[in-house]
C-alpha cells in the first residue's frame, strides 16, 4: 500500500522592505506560530530574532544574482513540498511583498500541484517603503497621476515601443533590480527623448539605518550618477516627483558602505539533517 501523505499549510508572507517594524501583524503572528521558517536574504534579522521561537528551525534560501550560496528556485520548490509533509505550519518569508518581482508563481504552482494548502500574506514592497522614507510621494498631485512598476536588468527586456512610451509618459517610473544597469537605463530613456525636467533617485537599502538616497538629473547624469556602484537592494525612481525629496526628506541619509542585509554566502545555513541546500 502507498502511504498517504498528509501535508501541512504553507504561509507565503512578505516581511516588508527593511525596517523590522514594517512587518504586518498577521505575518508576525504566523512567524510566532510557525513550526519551520524558510526565509529569503532580504529579511531583517531583527524580525527573525523577535518573532521566531528559538526552537523553530530557520532555513535560509536567499538569492543574490546567482552568487555563491544562492539557492536555485527549483530547490526552494522542493523544500516546500518535502517539509510540508513533516510540519503543520511553514512560513515561507519573502523580503518586501510576496508578489512584487518575486518568484511566487513558481511556488504557488508547486504547492497547488502537490495539493498543499497555502495562504498569501502581503507585505510592504520596496517601492512603497523607499519612496516614503525618501519623502517622494509617487503620485503627488500636480506631479504624477499614475505610477508604473518595472524592471530593466538589461535593455532587451522592453521593446522599442515600450521604451518610447515610458520616456514620454507623465507617470512616475519605479524600477526594481535595475541599479546595476542604471547607465544603460538612462541612455535608453534619453535616446527616446525623456524630458530633462524629470529627475532620477537611486535609493539603496531603503528604510534601514544604512539607507542612501542619491538624486540626479538627466542632463547632468554623467557628473552626478554615471558609473556609480550601489549597494543591494537598490530601487530607481524616475519622474517629476523625485524633486520633492529635497523638501520632504525626513529620514536620515547615512553615508555608509555597510551592509544591512548580509551577503547570501555569509548567512548561517540552519538546515534540517535530511535536506541539503545548495
Amino acid at each position: 500500500m502507498h502511504k498517504i501523505v498528509s501535508f501541512g499549510k504553507v504561509i507565503l508572507a512578505g516581511a516588508g522592505c527593511g525596517d523590522p517594524e514594517l512587518i504586518t501583524v498577521k505575518a508576525a503572528r504566523y512567524l510566532q506560530e510557525a513550526d519551520l521558517v524558510i526565509t529569503d536574504r532580504l529579511v531583517s534579522k531583527a524580525i527573525l530574532d523577535r518573532y521566531v521561537s528559538s526552537n523553530t528551525p530557520i532555513i535560509y534560501v536567499g538569492k543574490q544574482c546567482k552568487q555563491k550560496g544562492s539557492t536555485p528556485q527549483e530547490n526552494i520548490n522542493q523544500l516546500l513540498v518535502d517539509y510540508a509533509a513533516e510540519y503543520k505550519l511553514i512560513v515561507r518569508l519573502k523580503g518586501g511583498d510576496t508578489a512584487f518581482f518575486s518568484n511566487i508563481l513558481d511556488e504557488l504552482q508547486t504547492l497547488d500541484g502537490a495539493g498543499i494548502r497555502y495562504e498569501i500574506v502581503p507585505g510592504i514592497t520596496a517601492a512603497s517603503g523607499a519612496s516614503a522614507y525618501a519623502g517622494i510621494p509617487l503620485t503627488a498631485r500636480g506631479y504624477a497621476t499614475s505610477v508604473r512598476f518595472l524592471t530593466s536588468y538589461n535593455d532587451k527586456v522592453l521593446d522599442e515601443n515600450y521604451w518610447r512610451d515610458i520616456a514620454s509618459t507623465p507617470d512616475t517610473l519605479v524600477f526594481y533590480m535595475s541599479s546595476n544597469t542604471l547607465d544603460q537605463l538612462v541612455e535608453k530613456l534619453q535616446e527616446y527623448g525623456i524630458s530633462n525636467d524629470k529627475k532620477i533617485a537611486v535609493i539603496s537599502q531603503a528604510t534601514t539605518p544604512f539607507q542612501q538616497v542619491l538624486i540626479g538629473s538627466f542632463d547632468g547624469y554623467e557628473k552626478e550618477l554615471k558609473d556609480k556602484t550601489f549597494i543591494s537592494p537598490s530601487l530607481v525612481i524616475v519622474g517629476k516627483v523625485v524633486a520633492l525629496h529635497e523638501s520632504f526628506n525626513w529620514f536620515n541619509n547615512k553615508k555608509s558602505d555597510e551592509y544591512y542585509f548580509k551577503p547570501v554566502e555569509d548567512l548561517v545555513q540552519n538546515v534540517l539533517p535530511k535536506q541539503a541546500i545548495c
